[in-house]
């Protein structure tokens, strides 16, 4: 049985969650189609999050918290890009990865480097999750391995969860 007095943290996870999964897609879709980040994010707003999108249902999601992390990623992208850079491999550089895959990483390295509140390890596993609903294979342990490496070193800690 649940403890009841947990509900409300439980809810304000599941939103700031919903909220990284909206980010992620909002990064992809600025990626790809070239949007700009203040029509990205008054779209999301407006009439994804929370929202019915063609026969799909949007979590409702932290809206501040989306903003935070699509803003943060766009102000601070020419130091993350290196930072996901070096944690890869010589041969895997950053421009090799798709949209998706580096707006994963982009959101996750983001959050490790700014967001000095939030657990690593809540960090990785929650990017990792969002790169199994996109991808089956080797995917979500890149994810893990390079949001690992970013950790040990931006925050002197990796604590990456079992992509397997």
């Amino acid at each position: 049985m649940s403890d009841p007095g947990s509900t409300g943290a439980v809810r304000h996870a599941n939103k700031r969650g919903a909220a990284r999964l909206a980010a992620v897609q909002a990064l992809y879709q600025m990626d790809v189609a070239g949007s700009g980040v203040f029509e990205t994010t008054a779209e999301y707003e407006a009439f994804r999050l929370g929202k019915e999108v063609d026969g799909a249902l949007y979590r409702e999601a932290d809206a501040q918290w989306f903003r935070a992390i699509l803003t943060g990623v766009v102000e601070n992208q020419k130091t993350i890009d290196p930072v996901i850079h070096q944690a890869l491999t010589d041969d895997w550089p950053l421009s090799r990865l798709d949209s998706t895959l580096r707006a994963i990483l982009r959101a996750g390295v983001y959050e490790l480097m700014k967001r000095d509140d939030v657990p690593v390890a809540v960090i990785v596993s929650e990017y990792v999750d969002i790169a199994k609903a996109f991808y089956e294979e080797d995917e979500p342990k890149l994810v893990n391995a390079v949001l690992d490496r970013v950790a040990r070193r931006v925050r002197g800690e990796g604590r990456g969860k079992d992509a397997s």
